[in-house]
């Protein structure tokens, strides 16, 4: 079994190689390893994982590593659209799959059937970052779908939680219930997570070693998520909160610490969701034995969920471009999606399932409480499995073809000339500032330079891109002179921002483009970050 396990993850990584050679998303590569490793003779016929291992295994890196690429800034500018997608969406997908399978398989259980549209309702921020980075997307749509998949696994987990428990324990689901039940462990779990991040800010102040400081980090995740799962709250929203909370009390001497730390999730990201893939193949080989002759009729229902999925999500779309079409000007401040119907179809295309979908199909039990089967488990496998191979292979290998068909990639380069403009103009007017700000000459030679390196650094910051943690370190020696510096920098970023308010009150300037870098302007100390 070990060799198993190293060879499924000596396996991601090489398809991860094969994928970036080839400039094909890995997610999607990662799919064909679960197709060779349920076709592949030789590997055991029994495989056998405890399914209440498999969430707490599973999820809590692929939160932790996700929520790190975004900020409490972020998610308040983005709440419309995770309200939107990340739990509306979510609900009507579970629903309109769960009414689906209900009504295909005869005797199936009600509870077994929200289970299902539990499992397949989430996209996955992984695959869609995966696929979405290698075509020219404008970013307010990327940051639509990385919202969309950062928040959407906490609703379809405690959708799945409550309709699993149902089913095992032979109780009906209450809608009412259900909606307490989520009111009330996202509350608790938020309460979690800002109690671990403040407990362990506490602790890493007094470990001076960077060694156990990445392991703290490492074992966080895990201790969190069962934590607030033995206390009745939500795991998945307590281990995002923890990592949001540590994110945004992060100093900036510890940029090099973060950079280590970074790379590690990174790898054990790859490596959990690699893994997730093999273990879901060999899954599917026994569901296939299993079948026998009634394999056609399964996957003929398989299919019926793939096209309920894909309409659901399509039809969302359109709605939600209609409502914010009326308020497009509000919208697109927000930075919310689609404005257009080019970006209703784009995101309708977006819906890659991934890690999320398969953790919960491998946590599905194999018995209910009365020692019967899990109702039905095989086929809902094998449902699960169909959704993800097809909402992931498909867009992952035309996505590209889309987006030049449609004209968004002119748009992506269309939005960033038009930022450009204004960013240059902010940059010039800040660093026009700077120089010639007393405090700053006052400083020592060394803090000036560092201030003026950073100055520098608005133009990128402006522009969107995320400055390296090498950069980030460079800056520990300003805050030897904190309140000079802070001076400086408001001074600058003033003169930056009036610039930018100038240039909306100019003929031909795009108004949009401006409320974009406004928009950045005022979400994060673009000097510090």
């Amino acid at each position: 079994m070990l060799l198993v396990l190293v060879g499924l993850m000596v396996a991601a990584v090489v398809l991860v190689g094969v994928g970036d050679r080839l400039r094909l998303p890995w997610p999607a590569l990662m799919v064909v390893l679960g197709v060779v490793v349920a076709l592949l003779p030789g590997l055991p016929d029994a495989f056998v994982i405890d399914p209440e291992l498999i969430l707490p295994l599973f999820l809590p890196p692929l939160l932790f590593a996700t929520a790190q690429r975004t900020s409490w800034a972020l998610f308040r500018a983005r709440r419309r659209t995770i309200a939107l997608l990340a739990v509306g969406l979510v609900l009507v997908t579970a629903t309109a799959v769960a009414g689906t399978v209900w009504l295909l398989v005869p005797g199936l259980a009600l509870t077994a059937a929200v289970a299902l549209g539990a499992m397949v309702a989430p996209p996955d921020p992984v695959a869609v970052e995966a696929v979405a980075g290698q075509v020219p997307i404008p970013r307010r749509v990327v940051a639509v779908l990385q919202s969309e998949g950062l928040f959407n696994d906490a609703t379809a987990l405690v959708v799945f939680q409550a309709a699993v428990l149902a089913t095992v324990s032979g109780d009906e689901l209450s809608p009412l219930g259900l909606g307490l039940r989520f009111v009330l462990g996202a509350a608790g779990a938020v309460l979690i997570g800002l109690g671990v991040a403040w407990l362990v800010r506490r602790v890493l102040g007094r470990l001076t070693d960077a060694t156990g400081r990445s392991a703290l980090t490492l074992v966080l995740p895990f201790a969190t998520y069962l934590a607030a799962d033995e206390l009745g709250a939500s795991g998945v929203i307590a281990v995002v909160v923890l990592a949001l909370q540590l994110r945004a009390g992060a100093d900036a001497d510890e940029a090099a610490e973060r950079l280590t730390q970074s790379s590690l999730w990174n790898v054990v990201e790859l490596l959990v969701t690699g893994l997730a893939f093999g273990l879901i193949g060999l899954d599917l080989r026994q569901v296939v034995l299993a079948a026998g002759d009634e394999l056609p009729t399964m996957l003929a229902h398989a299919a019926v969920v793939c096209v309920v999925v894909v309409a659901v999500r399509v039809l969302w779309m359109v709605v939600a471009w209609r409502l914010l079409s009326r308020s497009a000007d509000d919208a697109a401040a927000a930075g919310a999606a689609p404005l257009t119907g080019r970006e209703a179809v784009l995101l309708s295309w977006c819906g890659m399932r991934g890690l999320a979908t398969l953790a919960l199909a491998l946590s599905l039990p194999l018995q209910t409480a009365s020692g019967a089967p899990f109702p039905a488990r095989d086929q809902l496998v094998l449902i699960a499995v169909s959704v993800l191979f097809v909402t992931l292979l498909v867009p992952g290998f035309t996505l590209g073809m889309l987006v030049r068909a449609l004209d968004i990639d002119d748009e992506a380069d269309a939005e960033e000339r038009a930022e450009r403009a204004i960013v240059l103009r902010a940059r010039r007017a800040a660093v026009a500032t700077l120089e010639f700000e007393r405090t700053v000459r006052g400083l020592p030679e060394e803090v000036g330079t560092a201030m003026r390196e950073r100055v520098e650094r608005l133009e990128r910051v402006l522009s969107g891109e995320t400055p390296s943690e090498e950069e980030r370190s460079r800056i520990a020696a300003v805050k030897k002179a904190r309140t000079a510096v802070a001076e400086a920098q408001a001074s600058a970023l003033a003169a930056a921002r009036t610039e930018v308010l100038a240039a909306r009150r100019e003929p031909g300037v795009d108004p949009h483009a401006v409320d974009r870098v406004l928009r950045r302007l005022d979400l994060r100390t673009v000097l510090l970050d």
